[in-house]
């Protein structure tokens, strides 16, 4: 079995434009999330969002392509062709493979909700009035551009990547899913760089009114809505973004020079065969064993873990008792954080951006903090990070939670030589 490491890292988040400006904002708890512009408030009772901030989406993409691809694509190529950048995979201002090494990758993308945006914008048109007696035209381009795995396509198009392909569509853990099967894909062999990581742009009215009509949305200030662990949480805040990774097996990184951020080394993946919304704490246990089981690791390796945490009242409760039953009794002093807390929920895309910051607070000795909290719900039995920790870690954790009972734990370790 291949070592896999992390060597390249792209985002576009509602913190920053790039991964290093999120990554920043995360360290200092600066909150990415706002009152909703995208869509009218007056419309929708749910007044915060985590929207992208002066995103140029033509940096990486041409005219034609803006105009025929969702944003949940725009999101996706931007993220990505900044990973391969920073694994030096291609050089700036050339966006396509520049060796045999990268056209012959693969690309692992998951998203939850694809582009529901654009199919949005399709059905008002079409049941809008008509224009001088003639109704709009539906866009030649409105399947191909919907369709979830056109991102992994767009990426691979973009990239000039000819190997493996592969969309994953598995609600909030589809991000991390992705990066999951990467790991599993690399470990077992496949010689390429993998792309992968998590894609949304569900900021419309139907995913705001429709995750709020479920109860799942706050309806607290949009300034400190999202506030997973705290007694009086009462939902997530719908964001949205992208996050990818690099990932290689060790001996390609080491051959090429490559800078490593560190190393997966175990995946979980479970699903609960329980309920259409409700998590299940044997499910989320089940992954967490299956994770570090796949590590070759012991319960008191875990240095921090990065939660899902959405600001869910049962979701938070239900994750805190799964990790308590996990750790027993070293539960309560491992570190741990919920970055939604200034992300909010980019779906597909918080599992991979989270995966990609517990790398970097692995290699940085940085744990993020948790904020807008003001009182900790006492049930949640867990060591809450709410100011920055500079802390020495070997060995930490990522989970990622979805509709339908779908798990994903990621285990990343620090690289043990110079990097």
């Amino acid at each position: 079995m291949k070592r896999v490491v992390i060597t390249g890292i792209g985002a576009v988040t509602p913190l920053g434009n790039s991964f290093p400006d999120s990554w920043s904002a995360l360290k200092k708890g600066i909150s990415g999330i706002q009152p909703v512009t995208k869509v009218s408030s007056t419309r929708v009772k749910w007044k915060a969002a985590g929207e992208l901030k002066d995103f140029q989406a033509g940096t990486y993409l041409g005219v034609k392509e803006l105009r025929r691809l969702d944003p949940f694509v725009h999101y996706a190529v931007a993220s990505a062709i900044m990973s391969a950048e920073d694994a030096g995979l291609i050089k700036p201002d050339i966006h396509h493979a520049h060796d045999d090494y990268l056209a012959s990758g693969g690309v692992i993308i998951g998203s939850s909700r694809g582009g529901v945006s654009s199919l949005e914008n399709a059905c008002m048109n079409m049941h809008s009035p008509p224009l001088n007696n003639r109704r709009s035209r539906l866009s030649p381009y409105l399947m191909p551009a919907t369709t979830i795995s056109m991102a992994a396509s767009s990426i691979a198009q973009k990239l000039g990547i000819k190997g493996y392909g592969l969309t994953i569509s598995n609600a909030c853990a589809s991000g991390s899913n992705a990066i999951g099967e990467a790991y599993r894909l690399l470990k077992t062999g496949f010689s390429g760089p993998v792309i992968a990581g998590g894609t949304d742009a569900p900021l419309c009215r139907l995913c705001i009114e429709g995750y709020g009509s479920s109860g799942a949305l706050s309806k607290a200030d949009p300034f400190s809505a999202s506030r997973p662990f705290d007694r009086h949480r009462d939902g997530f805040v719908l964001s949205e973004g992208a996050c990818t990774i690099v990932m290689e097996n060790l001996e390609s990184a080491l051959r090429r020079g490559a800078r490593m951020y560190g190393e997966v080394i175990g995946y979980g993946n479970t699903v609960d065969a329980f309920h259409q919304t409700k998590p299940d704490i044997k499910g989320e246990i089940h992954a967490l064993h299956a994770a570090l089981a796949e590590a070759g690791i012991k319960t008191d390796d875990i240095d921090y873990i990065n939660a899902h945490d959405t600001s869910t009242p049962i979701g938070d409760y239900v994750e805190s008792e799964a990790i308590l039953t996990v750790f027993g009794e070293k539960a309560p002093h491992i570190p741990l954080s919920a970055i939604k807390s200034m992300t909010g929920h980019m779906l597909a895309a918080s599992g991979a951006f989270e995966a990609a910051s517990t790398a970097m607070s692995l290699r940085e000795g940085v744990i993020p903090p948790t904020i807008n909290i003001r009182e900790k719900d006492k049930r949640c039995n867990i060591n809450l990070i709410t100011e920055r920790k500079d802390i020495s870690m070997k060995t930490a954790l990522s989970s990622s939670f979805g509709f339908g009972g779908v798990n994903a734990v990621l285990v990343f370790r620090k690289l043990d030589f110079p990097n």
